[in-house]
């Protein structure tokens, strides 16, 4: 079984930082991409930012130049660096993996449970 937890939300003011974290755990080969995304109530999912086991990454516009995404291959973990907050940056924050596990090789599209961020003005 395949878990993804995330830490880190909280509540920031504007203009300031806030770093998230992702652990994937359970029976996992591999992880490919790994990334963010957010959802405000009633609204639908927004990318943040992926980042595949190579380095590469994609960023959503709103984000582009703030946020930072890194990753940790070797402990199954993704990390975002928030920088510059603004007040439309709050939302819940999932964590997201493309995991192959190691049962049967299957692969699928893994989401971790949320984190709340919420950005004060």
């Amino acid at each position: 079984q395949v878990r993804l937890m995330e830490t880190g939300g909280g509540l920031v003011q504007a203009g300031g930082s806030l770093r998230l974290s992702c652990a994937a755990s359970g029976s996992i080969w591999n992880i490919n991409p790994m990334g963010w995304y957010r959802q405000l109530p009633g609204m639908q999912r927004e990318l943040v930012a992926t980042i595949t086991s190579g380095g590469s990454t994609n960023y959503g516009d709103s984000v582009k130049g703030r946020f930072t995404i890194s990753r940790d291959n070797a402990k199954y973990t993704v990390y975002l660096q928030m920088n510059s907050v603004k007040p439309e940056d709050t939302a819940v924050y999932y964590c997201y993996g493309r995991i192959q596990t190691l049962i049967r090789g299957g692969t699928g599209d893994y989401w971790g449970q949320g984190t709340q961020v919420t950005v004060s003005s």
